[in-house]
């Protein structure tokens, strides 16, 4: 295990002598060529090494670049406002995840991809129940089927008429340079990574401010203040729990210690951003405090494609929630906090505030 900022950043950002390849993959020790990668994985960039991850992502980052993610403010703020409408209307108190956290995300996502409006709702239905490890694993993989032939059904109409979509946008200028499954399996990650996450932190970041009231004046003042809020909050509460797993290639010595070759090593990302060594007081939330190197986007070759919006998601969030809500709080400050436990990221499984 993995847990010091300095190491995790150094494996993370070792792609030649650290894989992320893993057990499922054996041909090289039978004297078999090529890779073999399971469906569930082909597509998802944090299960490819270069040369094929460069192929992939050099395909894919135009469609997240900051000015794309720039296009998609107005819609965002759109749907924050029309939630905060609805948790509005329900009247206090209400639940925020409910009615914000579990709604937001999924939205833009399929804004982001180019999900037809009147599918958004079956859409996500099938998408949590894919992911959602509470089912069984016959609805899971009913679910997943689903949820892969609407995927392909997308893409081959993106390729007949590209939309304004991150799928319309690369098929357009790249053509067939990325298959189907590929595509397929981009989808399946960013709704994997962009949806949990995300959904994870707007419902721990407003309970972090709750219970350090002082320190909402940050998203009161101007972008650069609020800006500089959402970096210490994703340092803080890093969601992403799952250890991040990288294979030695060859032996390597890391921090006097020997991995061998095959071994692997898993990265703790919630570990890395509360190492002293990153910031003196880590486990302190300081929203004035200067953005540092966090690793909660992962680090390397490997950070995720959609920090840009995820920050951007968060900032819309948090600034709009206490301009409409100046005097929200919690209504029990002695309710005690439930996690959901079926997910790859931290998160609540209610939030009921009051203003």
């Amino acid at each position: 295990m993995a847990a010091g900022h300095a190491v995790v950043r150094q494996v993370l950002g070792d792609h030649k002598r650290f894989s992320t390849r893993r057990r499922w993959d054996r041909r090289d020790e039978v004297g078999g060529k090529g890779i073999f990668r399971p469906r569930e994985l082909v597509g998802n960039l944090m299960d490819y090494d270069p040369p094929e991850h460069t192929r992939m992502r050099q395909k894919l980052t135009p469609g997240f670049t900051l000015r794309r993610m720039r296009r998609l403010q107005p819609y965002i703020e759109q749907i924050v406002a029309e939630r905060l409408d609805a948790m509005e209307e329900a009247g206090s108190p209400a639940d925020l995840i409910e009615f914000v956290a579990d709604e937001v995300p999924g939205a833009v996502l399929c804004e982001l991809i180019g999900v037809p409006r009147d599918d958004r709702a079956m859409f996500m239905q099938l998408c949590h129940g894919h992911l959602d490890a509470s089912l069984s694993r016959r609805r899971r993989a009913a679910a997943g089927e689903a949820f892969s032939r609407y995927l392909l059904a997308m893409i081959a109409r993106e390729r007949k008429d590209p939309g304004e979509g991150v799928i319309g946008a690369v098929v357009a200028e790249h053509g067939d340079a990325a298959t189907d499954e590929e595509l397929r399996g981009f989808c399946v990650q960013v709704m994997l990574a962009g949806d949990d996450n995300i959904s994870g932190m707007i419902g721990l970041g407003v309970l972090a401010l709750l219970r350090h009231p002082e320190q909402i004046a940050a998203f009161r003042g101007d972008d650069q203040s609020a800006d500089r809020a959402v970096e210490e909050l994703i340092r803080y509460l890093t969601v992403p729990y799952a250890p991040t797993p990288r294979t030695a290639m060859e032996d390597v010595t890391i921090a006097d210690q020997v991995i061998k070759q095959g071994e692997t090593v898993l990265c703790s990302l919630p570990m890395a951003n509360r190492d002293p060594a990153l910031v003196p007081d880590a486990d302190r939330l300081d929203v004035t405090r200067e953005p540092v190197p966090h690793v909660a986007f992962g680090h390397g070759i490997h950070h995720c494609l959609g920090a840009a919006l995820a920050r951007l998601e968060l900032r819309t969030v948090y600034t709009a929630l206490w301009r409409r809500f100046p005097a929200l709080r919690l209504a029990d400050p002695e309710q005690e906090t439930t996690f959901r436990l079926t997910t790859p990221a931290y998160g609540l499984t209610e939030l009921v505030v009051a203003w």
